[in-house]
């Protein structure tokens, strides 16, 4: 089910009127341009805003979904496995016609098409982008900004792209700085077989294992590989792997002697995790830096307030969340989580509920304070949940 939540909160800026370009074309190394199109995105030039895209990236899809620009998706490759994208069509790169015929004239792919398909996609009337993953942190923005600049201008898209960029390595350095505490580092790796792949300092992938708040002892490893002898006398304390490794790593003489799978701190994880660079990417630092600080996870709430008579019994739909409570920045915990999940309900939150209260969740609860006539602190405190769960809430709906 596409995340009509998001796309409907976003519709301001999805209607925003399409600027034909007279001039000289915008062009995505410059920065936004001064009107949408057209724009150029790497060789392909876009005079109009497409009608529709199809995605056969499960990469590119990740990041429109972050974007929540899947209202524009047409079709998609058996590969993009998002549940969110399920009921689109799915089409491979042979089927211009069928492509064409579903309303789309804009192909995102990640790697190039044959001669033969290029050519029949141009017959078609579409456009095929090959956009490459973000090699590192820095190249994040590039990633998002070129999608988003495709799909809704050189101006709209590439602002939305650079901020939600940025907002998804806020939330990456929240979940660090909560994690890395204690002068002792913890020292752990991500391994995708037990042939010598892991997520290498060259790699994204091995940035989010630094994210996570931990060392990664696969950081000195070259192109996604490091050798066992390397990973033995690093002997990491915590092993993350793809499903379907550790079992491998328990059986392996190369492996099996490591301190993590001795005392059984092998843990396994979806690769899409580490893989995929939208919302996956929360998910994997969230698991790692949860598995290895528990209490993060469990975490107990300060300022809790005692319940007066006319307080002692929650509303049924705040699910059980604690509302005689406060919650603010750095906590991480169930009840952050509850209260993330009812601002995106209530339109005030774009990012995934994570648990931690880092500074999305504080601007999405001033955004709440200010439109319900709270004072906008960035701390929910007992009158601001109590709010969130009040008949006469207001909802965002621009």
């Amino acid at each position: 089910m596409l995340k009509k939540c998001i796309a409907a909160l976003l519709c301001a800026v999805l209607f925003l009127p399409y600027l034909a370009g007279c001039g000289s074309k915008n062009n995505i190394s410059s920065g936004a341009g001064a009107a949408d199109y057209p724009v150029t995105v790497g060789s392909v030039t876009l005079r109009n805003p497409p009608s529709g895209a199809a995605v056969l990236s499960q990469n590119v899809a990740d990041v429109i979904l972050e974007l929540g620009y899947e209202i524009s998706l047409k079709a998609k490759s058996a590969a993009c496995t998002q549940p969110d994208l399920a009921a689109l069509p799915n089409v491979t790169a042979d089927d211009a016609k069928k492509i064409k015929g579903l309303g789309a004239d804009l192909v995102f792919a990640d790697s190039p098409l044959t001669e033969a398909q290029q050519q029949a996609m141009k017959g078609a009337g579409i456009s095929v982008l090959v956009l490459k993953p973000a090699a590192g942190r820095a190249d994040l923005a590039r990633l998002y900004s070129e999608v988003g600049e495709a799909l809704k201008g050189a101006e709209t898209g590439h602002d939305k792209g650079k901020e939600s960029a940025q907002d998804m390595l806020e939330t990456l350095d929240d979940i660090t700085r909560v994690s890395k505490k204690g002068n002792t580092p913890i020292t752990a790796a991500y391994l995708t077989d037990a042939q010598g792949g892991a997520a290498t300092g060259d790699t994204f992938a091995g940035s989010l294992v630094e994210a996570a708040g931990l060392t990664n002892v696969a950081d000195s490893g070259k192109d996604g590989k490091i050798s066992a002898q390397s990973l033995a006398i690093s002997n990491p304390a915590y092993l993350f792997c793809a499903k379907g490794v550790k079992a491998k790593l328990a059986a392996s003489p190369q492996y099996q002697k490591l301190a993590a799978v001795k005392s059984g701190k092998v843990y396994e994880m979806d690769p899409n995790w580490m893989r995929l660079q939208g919302e996956n990417m929360i998910e994997a630092v969230s698991f790692m830096a949860g598995t290895v600080h528990p209490e993060l996870l469990r975490g107990t709430s300060s300022g809790q307030a005692e319940p007066t008579e006319a307080q002692s019994s929650a509303p049924a739909s705040s699910s059980s969340l604690n509302l005689n409570q406060t919650l603010k920045k750095g906590m991480q915990n169930d009840d952050v989580l509850k209260m993330q999940n009812r601002l995106k309900e209530l339109g005030y939150m774009f990012m995934k509920p994570t648990g931690l209260f880092g500074d999305g969740t504080e601007q999405s609860v001033k955004d709440f304070q200010l439109l319900n006539g709270l004072p906008a602190t960035g701390i929910a405190d007992p009158t601001t949940l109590r709010k969130m769960y009040a008949e006469d809430v207001k909802k965002r709906t621009d």
